[in-house]
């Protein structure tokens, strides 16, 4: 008996052994670049990280990331001018682009569209509107240097609060024991990935670590009406406290998934928004991977191309008062 749990032990050992190394030779395990608070507030990755993120349990879909000295995905580092125009993209995981190699990114094929112009990525997997709202402010001597603002608005999930406060129990879950052994097990991250491991993380921290990102869904969507008024008086309340240019700020949302109030009341204090919507309706490709419902590379190609088509618009109207 003894001997047969010693080599059932070992047996064991060696198994995981050589799942570790297969998982790391085939790279099965998702990187995810370290967060932090910096002095100002603002949630974002560490700069300097660069690697790979993997979506599905078959690598289906294997991009680079890099991590530029501002702490976000980019091929190119920000620094604005009065002399050059500059586009910042602020958003979610759907404007972080992590299911895109980083060189290949909306911003980039913004760029390619209009040429002479600079865009700027701010995104970050979790953002809501607070975040984005404050992170303009508290980077607003940068930011008044950018000459476009757009938004990316998520209308379900980016409107439940009206002040912003940043997430550091986040942080220090992140940073904890667990999530570090998780993170250089490489077997235990792909297994993380793929759930295998979440009932043994669930009795470790009491509850799963999840962003509070959601799938891509295309369909319109139903809101409670008391859901629709708590949004708008968050997004009063966001305004309220940090601003809101008019002049070079655009929310780019898509209307199927946003109220009409919310819509008519943009319309009626001329906030601008861009309605995505119809590009993606009328596309006769998926704009989404199948797997994980954020955009694929032709749903980003849509995006850059509704944000240039207006960039242009808005060049030639010159509708800023």
């Amino acid at each position: 008996m003894k001997k047969f749990l010693i080599k059932t032990a070992l047996y064991t050992v060696l198994i995981l052994i050589a799942l570790e190394l297969l998982v790391r030779a085939l790279h099965l395990y998702t990187e995810d670049p370290p967060r932090f608070i910096d002095e100002y507030g603002v949630e974002k990755r560490v700069p300097g990280h660069n690697g790979y993120a993997v979506t599905g349990n078959r690598n289906q879909n294997f991009s680079e990331f890099n991590i530029n000295s501002s702490g976000f995905n980019s091929y190119r580092e920000y620094t604005p001018t009065k002399e050059d125009f500059e586009i910042a993209l602020i958003g979610d995981s759907f404007i972080e682009g992590f299911h895109q190699d980083y060189d290949e990114s909306t911003g980039k094929k913004i760029e390619i569209a209009l040429d002479t112009v600079e865009v700027y990525e701010y995104g970050y997997a979790g953002y809501d509107l607070a975040n984005q709202m404050h992170l303009i402010n508290a980077y607003q001597d940068q930011f008044e240097l950018i000459d476009e603002i757009i938004i990316y608005l998520n209308y379900e999930s980016d409107l439940n609060r009206g002040v912003y406060e940043p997430n550091k129990q986040r942080i220090a879950m992140l940073r904890s024991t667990v999530f570090k052994i998780r993170d250089n097990i490489k077997l235990l991250a792909y297994g993380s990935k793929i759930g295998i491991v979440d009932p043994i993380k669930n009795l470790i921290t009491g509850k799963a670590f999840q962003d509070t990102e959601q799938g891509y869904e295309t369909n319109k969507i139903e809101i409670p009406e008391r859901k629709e008024k708590e949004y708008l008086e968050n997004f009063k309340s966001l305004v309220s406290l940090y601003g809101f240019d008019k002049c070079k700020t655009t929310i780019l949302l898509d209307s199927r998934k946003t109220s009409e109030s919310f819509l008519e009341y943009c319309d009626e204090n001329n906030i601008k928004y861009l309605d995505f919507a119809p590009t993606f309706e009328s596309s006769k490709k998926p704009v989404t991977l199948i797997y994980d419902h954020h955009w694929n590379n032709h749903g980003r190609e849509l995006i850059a191309s509704v944000i240039s088509n207006y960039m242009m618009s808005r060049e030639v109207s010159q509708d800023c008062q």
